[in-house]
């Protein structure tokens, strides 16, 4: 920790605006209460209708910086937005969603990691539902189920009785809030834009592993998230994009092995199942975004841009 308050290194904040200012200033006012100070806070404007910038600059945020992409890069295309207009000086690159609210302690508790154990790559704080604040949303991810291509996060749904509060490796970092040192982004390279958004930070973490660091899960320190306890309405949008992003992610980080058992069980099982499902209830446009995720993979790349 001494090396930490010798070092006291530049936090690049990077958070997302799409069409949710209030939520953004929110967010932006939960800051205030940092204790540490050597930061900056990147405000990507993401293709919103109407431009936040007098709002955000009329709250009076320390050191924000407002960027505006004219078009909606999603959620690992506006990221890297972000992170490309860092200062120059950055050390670590914090990214949270503008949905969350943050504790005054969270930059000190998420840097500690990095200064302890030199295997470190990324860290992600627990993180609570802001809406049902003892309830746990994530406290490390456990291991990608190969078959499946899905995973589950530790603690979910959990109240928090202290059973998860100690610190640790896990398996995956949490887009809602995770520090990504400049050592591995310049190593790795940053989010995989095809992604645009759901299994971006999945694929990130897998990559930051292959590149042999670790993902921590710092249970001292703690982020407020407002995103529902329920899976709320499925839109046809959200089962386009985790169906093809599945699939994609399976092509991009299984073994040739792992990749023909995951099709197996995905085209025998989990095809008819869906389709059977969405016919029973009518969901016809739902269907049609099931199998345009399932088509998008046979006219699209594996590779990149990131």
């Amino acid at each position: 920790m001494s090396n930490l308050l010798k070092d006291n290194p530049f936090v690049s904040i990077v958070t997302l605006n799409w069409n949710g200012t209030d939520v953004t200033c929110e967010f932006l006012e939960s800051t205030k209460s940092f204790t540490y100070k050597n930061y900056e806070i990147i405000v990507v404007d993401n293709g919103s209708k109407e431009d936040p910038t007098e709002r955000i600059l009329a709250g009076n945020y320390s050191n924000v910086k407002i960027v505006k992409s004219p078009v909606n890069l999603g959620s690992a295309g506006g990221n890297n937005f972000g992170m490309r207009h860092m200062s120059p000086n950055y050390d670590f690159c914090f990214q949270v969603n503008n949905d969350a609210e943050v504790t005054p302690d969270l930059i000190e508790k998420c840097l500690e990691p990095f200064y302890t154990d030199a295997k470190v790559g990324a860290v992600c704080p627990k993180i609570r539902f802001h809406h049902h604040p003892t309830i746990i949303q994530y406290a490390g991810f456990n291991k990608m189920n190969m078959l499946t291509g899905k995973t589950t996060a530790v603690g979910s749904l959990e109240e928090d009785k202290g059973q998860h509060d100690t610190p640790g490796y896990t398996h995956s970092a949490h887009g809602c809030a995770m520090m990504v040192s400049r050592e591995v982004i310049e190593k790795v390279g940053m989010m995989a834009e095809k992604y645009f958004v759901y299994y971006d930070e999945s694929d990130w973490s897998a990559r930051i592993i292959k590149a042999g660091y670790k993902i921590y899960y710092q249970a001292k320190g703690l982020v407020f998230h407002k995103e529902s306890m329920s899976m709320g309405k499925l839109s046809p949008l959200k089962v386009h994009f985790m169906t093809r992003n599945r699939i994609y992610y399976m092509r991009r980080n299984a073994s040739t092995g792992e990749f023909l058992v995951f099709a197996g069980f995905f085209g025998l099982l989990t095809v008819p199942k869906t389709i059977l499902r969405f016919a029973k209830n009518k969901q016809w446009e739902h269907l049609k975004a099931f199998m345009k995720g399932i088509t998008w993979n046979f006219t699209n790349s594996k590779q990149s841009v990131q």
